[in-house]
């Protein structure tokens, strides 16, 4: 596999799939978060560095039809050039840029328009369909268009660059496809795509012990499969989040108002039973601060996790919990977190989620433990607490962090590395 670092881009054009799929202000429709920007920055410098030039491609959110001007990247530009230092190109449709890319000169940089303007992006069909045969036939339809327009983007370049980690969990034309269309030695990962296999096979395979693995959110069957993959590698199992009350009510405590998914108390039993036979300590939270209502302003209350009050619900973990999990954490040498221990977005329910960041970073430069924080909330969260500087890795891909560490192939990876 063609490595970045080695490569010389002297005299060649890359296109290079980045994830610019950036937050912006509802007000100014300014850029409110270029942290994807600024990722993707030490692959773009490198190509014009080496005296290459770099044809950008990306997505922003789901338009529904070609163009949308909410979802152009028009809106971007000026970012993109704060953050690179020099004025750059841009082709408002992405299957029209010959010329543009043609004339490109070393050393310059095109931004190609929004990608998902086109449903061949994708590969799914838009539009109303009187039945699933008809819907079916229209996908097998578009797979052979995403072809075409995968064609039409290699056509532009010499040499392609996927550094959209983000995104690599889907089998997307310019994710997927479109690496078909060059050779083995000009094709290759972008140093963003690299960073993240490198954290995440860290974890997976060559984890320190202790290893912890911190999981919260709401429901436990979006964790599921991630948990029951690291039950193997782990010797620490922290649950936190509104899953937790799933594993309480199934244990027979009273949860109250508490969010619970009913129909997998069974599955939460056999996580429990699972872990206990491969050795692994399973942490739940024994206490909470609870709401009697969901709402930032919402009056509160302390109680056991199990015996959580009628009308109320388990908003937050509480101070006995976050000490045990904060101790679980501070005698790690490997921590990997995805998922919030409470409804952090709100001030009154934030305290056992900076907590938790707080132990994970006290971790990181205290014990030298390897932490690897993934998954947008956990990554919220860190940044919130402006402690990005003070843990090993902030994984950019929450879903393809996600189906990485499950063990799932995902396409992006696969159309370069061949696994």
């Amino acid at each position: 596999m063609q490595l970045i670092d080695n490569f010389n881009f002297a005299g060649k054009k890359a296109i290079v799939r980045v994830d610019f799929n950036v937050p912006l202000n509802k007000e100014t429709g300014e850029v409110s978060d270029d942290t994807r920007i600024r990722g993707a920055l030490p692959t773009i410098k490198k190509i014009i560095a080496d005296g290459g030039s770099a044809i950008l491609m990306s997505h922003m959110g789901r338009p529904k039809q070609n163009p949308d001007p909410k979802f152009s990247l028009k809106q971007i530009i000026s970012a993109i050039e704060k953050n690179l230092g020099q004025s750059i190109q841009f082709c408002d449709d992405c299957m029209k840029a010959d010329e543009q890319a043609a004339a490109l000169k070393p050393g310059e940089v095109l931004l190609l328009e929004n990608l998902r303007f086109y449903e061949e992006e994708e590969g799914k069909p838009r539009g109303e369909f009187a039945s699933d045969e008809e819907k079916k036939a229209a996908k097998n339809a578009l797979k052979e268009k995403q072809k075409d327009f995968a064609k039409k983007l290699a056509s532009y370049a010499d040499v392609y660059v996927n550094d959209a980690f983000g995104t690599a969990h889907r089998a997307h034309g310019s994710t997927a496809v479109i690496a078909d269309y060059f050779d083995e030695p000009n094709k290759m990962f972008g140093f963003l795509i690299n960073n993240e296999l490198k954290a995440m096979d860290k974890v997976l395979n060559e984890a320190q012990k202790p290893f912890t693995a911190i999981m919260g959110g709401a429901k436990v069957s979006d964790k599921i499969m991630i948990i029951e993959n690291l039950l193997d590698r782990v010797d620490n199992l922290i649950i936190g989040g509104g899953m937790t009350y799933t594993f309480i009510k199934a244990q027979g405590g009273q949860i109250g108002n508490s969010l619970c998914e009913e129909d997998k108390l069974d599955l939460a039993l056999e996580v429990l039973k699972k872990a206990e036979a491969k050795g692994v300590k399973v942490f739940l939270p024994t206490d909470a601060v609870n709401a009697d209502k969901f709402d930032k302003d919402a009056n509160t209350n302390t109680s056991k996790t199990n015996e959580t009050p009628e009308g109320w619900m388990g908003l937050d973990i509480a101070d006995e919990t976050i000490k045990t999990f904060s101790d679980v954490i501070s005698n790690s040498k490997t921590v990997l977190w995805n998922g919030p221990m409470g409804v952090f977005e709100f001030d009154k329910f934030a305290k056992g989620t900076s907590a938790v960041a707080q132990a994970v970073a006290k971790a990181t430069q205290e014990n030298g433990a390897f932490t690897l924080i993934g998954g947008g909330d956990s990554v919220a969260a860190i940044n919130k607490n402006k402690l990005a500087d003070k843990v090993s890795y902030v994984s950019t891909g929450g879903g393809a962090m996600l189906e990485y560490m499950e063990g799932k192939v995902l396409p992006g990876i696969k159309a370069i590395r061949g696994k």
